[in-house]
């Protein structure tokens, strides 16, 4: 591990994913297995889709969720005695379904199964109405924030390092894309829809429904949560904000500086890995300096070089 300092693992969310991402982790001993039975519960061959599916279907909310829960799970399984095993564990979005198995509020098979069930109902939301989001980059961030009021749409993911994700109606977003804001740069993203908003309304209820079957644990390390980057001791609660979060922001921005607030000098992205790095350099750089990508299992070596 890095040997300075304390250091948190990162589960990415949503928008990480990249075709063929699972291939160099089932030639680990016992992967192969793990992701079948996974496969089954789910209903989903995430053999196939995280191996040969094309980007276009990976990107749909459905198998992506429940497919990069597996993965970060899966690697940090694979590589648990060379991960930290006490430092704080934080999750992006979807992420934190991760992060909280992780952590020992359910079991990975559970998260992984809530994963599912999250992807499929939202994407479902999604088909209700025209719905979008779009990436604002730069700007002061309260005034993006009030800017987007203005416009009926909603910041759903505070990321921290300049950007911003707007979420809303989709003629909302056309809009802010082809007029920015002073002073910032609007991409739209390919997204099925408005995440993070009350357009999910109908997502959070199945997925409160799926997660009233869950009886949770207390985490065994400090886990943090989106909702405002605080340190949650309590399962029941955890779980009751996971239900939660899908029609809330994501306070990624909060959960940095949760992070920083504990003491880490340094964190472990699991895979697909590579998002929540970038952030954390940005925002970060300076306070955490041991800063790893978990790609690919021989990623794993740089965690026991020394500084």
């Amino acid at each position: 591990m890095f040997p300075i300092g304390v250091t948190a693992l990162l589960a990415p969310g949503q928008g990480s994913q990249a075709p063929g991402m699972l291939t160099p982790w089932l030639e680990l001993d016992g992967a192969r297995e793990r992701v079948q039975r996974w496969s089954e519960r789910t209903g989903l061959d995430l053999l196939r889709l995280g191996t040969e599916a094309g980007a276009e279907e990976i990107q749909d909310t459905a198998i992506t969720q429940p497919l990069i829960v597996a993965l970060s799970l899966l690697a940090h399984e694979q590589l648990r005695d060379q991960l930290p095993a006490d430092g704080p564990v934080a999750g992006h979005s979807v992420g934190e379904l991760a992060a909280a198995a992780i952590a020992g509020v359910f079991s990975a098979d559970d998260a992984v199964a809530l994963a599912a069930v999250r992807g499929a109902e939202m994407a479902k939301a999604c088909d209700a109405e025209p719905t979008s989001m779009a990436a604002v980059m730069m700007g002061d961030p309260d005034e993006v924030v009030a800017w987007l009021a203005e416009h009926g749409l909603t910041a759903a993911n505070r990321n921290g390092a300049g950007q911003i994700v707007a979420s809303g109606a989709a003629a909302a977003i056309e809009h802010i894309v082809a007029e920015p804001l002073a002073g910032t740069k609007v991409r739209a993203l390919k997204v099925a829809g408005a995440f993070h908003t009350d357009y999910m309304a109908p997502a959070e209820q199945a997925l409160a429904r799926h997660a009233a079957g869950i009886v949770p644990a207390d985490p065994v390390r400090p886990l943090l949560s989106n909702a405002d980057g605080t340190v949650v001791t309590s399962g029941a609660e955890y779980l009751d904000r996971l239900v939660k979060q899908v029609t809330r922001p994501v306070r990624w921005d909060l959960t940095m500086d949760g992070l920083v607030s504990l003491g880490v000098t340094g964190t472990v992205e699991l895979p697909p890995a590579g998002t929540l790095t970038g952030l954390v350099k940005r925002q970060l750089k300076g306070t955490v300096t041991n800063i790893l990508a978990l790609k690919t299992p021989a990623d794993a070596a740089k965690l026991q070089e020394a500084e």
